[in-house]
């Protein structure tokens, strides 16, 4: 069985359909995957089984790069075309079936939403992640066995998501405190490295012996297996917050003006925790533009913070450590 998959652009998306790929693999134990995805995504996909071709999807003037993606996939027969992105690429190729996502229809979660695409919207499969051996090894260097590790993702997408430096450090500083969730662990600090200036602050409010500075450590499958080997992640809302949580471990989001009925981390073992301001407070007004907007999580205190993450730990950190 032959499938295109064209999934997101941006990480947080593409990581949140990766439930219902592994659905469909599931379903179909010989089937060969093609997968279009955006360049930030892509790496997401390159230690997955089945897959086939994987087509970076950089994005064109006019559309053209739909147009690149029809002539890349025209000559194939496929047996099931699914279309994440709503473009007409499903409508364009010769397919026994395809599906497309469907418009929400309410305050529907992101995963929900895209497991509506093949009628499962009441029972959703959960994100999963793949990794090589070669990640783990190199995860295993960065964060030996042994060693507690707290996760943490200072930087966003954009910078109205973000939460300030200095409290993601105060924070640190907290939960890894002798009498905090994970005594003495170490902070590990995630983000891209054109990302570096957001996380400078936190890595340098943190003694030598105590960071792990994984900024720029690797493509998105090495990351997630360093996520994998920590006791706890605590971040943005972000591509990073829905990776630690499809890694399994507990995951705390933070939320401001965005939408948590849409992006929450998702899975038993997850919480988010928001700004006391509404999104509609925060995006409403009228000179409102997210491109030049400075910080809107000043009303998240770190103490409310400590509070969400010690509930999560008790809830469910104590088994995963």
């Amino acid at each position: 069985m032959r499938i295109l998959y064209v999934t997101a652009n941006r990480v947080g998306d593409a990581v949140l359909s990766t439930g219902l790929l592994s659905h469909l693999m599931n379903e179909h134990r010989n089937a060969r995957v093609t997968l279009a995805a955006g360049p930030a995504a892509a790496s997401l996909f390159r230690a997955m089984p089945g897959l086939d071709d994987l087509i970076v999807l950089e994005k064109r003037a006019f559309g053209a790069h739909w147009l690149g993606l029809w002539r890349h996939c025209l000559l194939r027969r496929w047996d099931l075309v699914v279309d994440l992105r709503r473009s007409a690429i499903a409508y364009l190729l010769v397919t026994r079936q395809r599906r497309v996502l469907p418009k929400s229809d309410g305050p529907l979660h992101r995963v929900a939403l895209l497991a509506a695409t093949f009628g499962m919207r009441d029972n959703p499969p959960a994100p999963v992640l793949w990794t090589s051996r070669a990640d783990r090894s190199r995860a295993a260097e960065l964060i030996p066995d042994g060693t507690s590790a707290l996760a943490i993702a200072p930087a966003a997408n954009w910078r109205g998501k973000q939460w300030r430096a200095d409290r993601f450090a105060e924070l640190a500083q907290n939960l890894t405190a002798e009498d905090g969730i994970l005594p003495g662990g170490r902070v590990a600090i995630i983000a891209a490295e054109n990302e570096r200036s957001q996380a400078a602050p936190v890595l340098a409010a943190l003694p030598e012996g105590r960071r792990i500075d994984l900024v720029g450590a690797g493509d998105l499958t090495a990351i997630a297996a360093c996520l994998g080997r920590c006791g706890m992640f605590v971040g943005n809302d972000s591509g990073l917050m829905h990776m630690a949580a499809a890694c399994g471990i507990p995951t705390l989001g933070l939320f401001g003006p965005s939408r948590q009925e849409h992006y929450a981390p998702w899975g038993p073992r997850t919480a988010w925790v928001r700004t006391p301001e509404s999104f509609e407070t925060l995006t409403g007004a009228d000179d409102y533009d997210h491109r030049t907007t400075d910080t809107m999580m000043d009303g998240l205190d770190v103490g409310t913070v400590v509070t969400a993450a010690r509930d999560l730990w008790h809830r469910c950190g104590r088994e995963a450590a």
